[in-house]
């Protein structure tokens, strides 16, 4: 298990930490690294790219010239794809660029790409992001300390306004969450500096061996009680309906044996 020292933003060591090999010491894939920056970078293309097709580029659309009897070409449009200023045929379109990567990748590319920046040494973990102004300059000092002069990408955990604000406007510096650490900004920038809070959370996410946090097999779930329903009110008993004297029939009269 590598042991790493944990610096303050003066540059002065004030303790160490374990980083798990499963997550920090793994073989690194560049497969994994290749499929997932260009899954990354497809995400980013706008897709905003239209051609003109027949219908939609300037021109009357009256036939040139009759069909048969003058020698030359037949011609239906002036806006043709064939002729000058025509319409384009099977240009691009708007689309997305966008396609699914299975978790499992991308989450081996991001062990592979924090494996890659530890053994290259190029891994700097702080004790905590304590920033006393937003101004870029006390940014600037602090990353100066940390070996961090050219570019430097920023993880850290929760909220830090003036750790934002300061380098946002800072050439080749990137802020990253932990929860949001892409694999193609770990490769692309030099140093990688990362909170210690920050680390404990990608070892918790990263880390395959962690135990999961196991549901309560349920059996079977008792149905839910029936609502009791009010008694109606009882209605007034109506009287019995009398027969009418048409109704009744008189008796057959037996006849003569």
């Amino acid at each position: 298990m590598p042991v790493v020292d944990v610096v303050n933003l003066d540059g002065k060591k004030v303790g160490q930490v374990e980083l798990a090999d499963s997550v920090f010491g793994a073989q690194v894939n560049k497969h994994l690294l290749h499929e997932a920056s260009r899954w990354y970078l497809a995400g980013l293309r706008r897709g905003t790219h239209k051609t003109k097709e027949k219908s939609e580029v300037s021109g009357a659309g009256r036939k040139l010239w009759r069909q048969k009897g003058t020698g030359r070409a037949r011609i239906g449009s002036i806006r043709s794809p064939l002729w000058r200023h025509g319409g384009t045929v099977h240009g691009p379109r708007p689309r997305t660029y966008e396609y699914a990567l299975p978790k499992k990748m991308l989450l081996g590319a991001l062990r592979s790409a924090l494996s890659a920046k530890l053994a290259e040494e190029k891994l700097t973990v702080v004790e905590a992001w304590t920033l006393d102004t937003h101004k870029t300059k006390t940014l600037r000092a602090a990353l100066d300390k940390l070996n961090a002069e050219t570019t430097a990408l920023l993880v850290a955990h929760g909220d830090n306004k003036n750790l934002e604000l300061a380098s946002r406007n800072m050439d080749g510096v990137k802020l990253s969450a932990s929860n949001t650490l892409q694999p193609y900004d770990v490769l692309r920038h030099d140093r990688l500096v990362v909170s210690k809070d920050a680390v404990a959370r990608l070892v918790r996410a990263l880390d395959p061996e962690h135990p999961s946090v196991a549901a309560p097999h349920v059996e079977s779930i008792a149905p839910a009680a029936a609502p009791k329903k009010e008694a109606a009110p009882k209605a007034a008993a109506k009287p019995a309906a009398k027969k009418s004297a048409a109704a009744k029939k008189p008796a057959a009269k037996k006849g003569k044996e």
